[in-house]
C-alpha cells in the first residue's frame, strides 16, 4: 500500500534527520515508502490471475480502515538494528488480521507461509553492515512517539518490484477493495 503523499513528506524529513547520524543505512525513497502486508518473491506472470483471485477471497468482509503511523523503530532491535522502520498504531490489528488472511490465502497457492508474527510497519531503510550504533538508537528513541501521519487503507495491491541502479522500481498489477 502506497502511502499519501504527505505522510511520505514527513517521513522524508524523518530520514533526512537519522541519515545525519546513521551514514551506513541505505535509506527509502520518500515516494517509495509503503506498507507490505506479504512478500512474494520472483513470480511467474501466469500466476497473478489466481494471485488477485486469492487477494479478493483475503480481503473479503474487510472494510476499509485508518491507519496512523506512529514512531521509529528497529528490527532485531534499536541497538543493533538491521531495518530502521516507522510503525503503524491505529490500524494495526486490522493489518495484523488482513495479513494473516492473505498469508492463509497465499498458502493454499503454495507460497511459504511467514515464519514471524507480522509487525506493520513501513521500512524507512536497510543498515548495510550491521552494528551496535548508539547514536542511532538515541536517534530512534527521540521519535518513538512521534506520529508521521494517517493513511485511509481502503484496498490491497499487488505490486511488482524491480531492481535498478536507482532502487526498487514498483508497479501496481492489481488492486482489490477492501468493503
Amino acid at each position: 500500500m502506497l502511502l499519501d503523499v504527505a505522510t511520505r513528506a514527513v517521513l522524508g524529513a524523518a530520514v533526512e534527520r537519522l541519515r545525519r547520524v546513521a551514514r551506513h543505512v541505505a535509506w527509502v525513497a520518500p515516494g517509495k515508502l509503503h506498507l507490505t502486508l506479504k512478500f512474494l518473491g520472483n513470480v511467474d506472470q501466469a500466476r497473478v490471475e489466481e494471485i488477485v483471485a486469492a487477494l479478493r477471497g483475503a480481503a473479503a468482509g474487510v472494510a476499509a480502515f485508518e491507519a496512523a503511523v506512529r514512531g521509529l523503530g528497529a528490527f532485531p532491535t534499536p541497538t543493533r538494528p538491521r531495518v530502521i522502520w516507522a510503525g503503524v498504531s491505529e490500524g494495526a490489528d486490522t493489518m495484523v488480521e488482513l495479513a494473516g488472511r492473505v498469508d492463509t490465502a497465499l498458502a493454499i497457492l503454495g507460497f511459504p507461509r511467514e515464519a514471524r508474527p507480522f509487525s506493520p510497519h513501513v521500512t524507512l531503510g536497510r543498515v548495510r553492515v550491521p552494528r551496535r550504533d548508539p547514536a542511532l538508537a538515541e536517534a530512534l528513541a527521540g521519535g518513538e512517539g512521534r506520529e508521521f501521519g494517517r493513511v485511509r487503507v481502503g484496498r490491497v495491491a499487488l505490486m511488482q518490484s524491480r531492481l535498478s541502479p536507482k532502487g526498487s522500481e514498483y508497479t501496481e498489477l492489481a488492486g482489490v477493495p477492501l468493503r
